[in-house]
């Protein structure tokens, strides 16, 4: 982009940063999100509670296999691409 281009476009520059600060946020999310470690652990809480008795068989099945899909897509690498997209 030449000189008459960026000037033209520099009243935009805040929110241009603002969408590449936004996009960081979103990528570090996205990151923890699917990170084994993290879905481990929520895993070892989820059981915890079922042993308490605050949650029953059928919400405990339910959650566990959402956080093995989460397990599953971490271990694959597929978090985090930049695009939005976890896979």
């Amino acid at each position: 982009m030449g000189l008459i281009g960026e000037v033209l476009l520099l009243p935009f520059a805040p929110v241009r940063g603002s969408g590449w600060v936004i996009r960081q946020v979103l990528n570090e999310a996205e990151r923890l999100y699917y990170d084994p470690a993290t879905v481990r652990a929520e895993l070892a809480q989820l059981e915890e509670r079922l042993e308490a008795g605050e949650i029953d068989e059928e919400e405990f099945d339910r959650i566990e296999d959402e956080l093995l899909d989460r397990l599953e897509i971490g271990l694959r690498g597929g978090a985090g691409t930049g695009d939005g997209t976890a896979q």
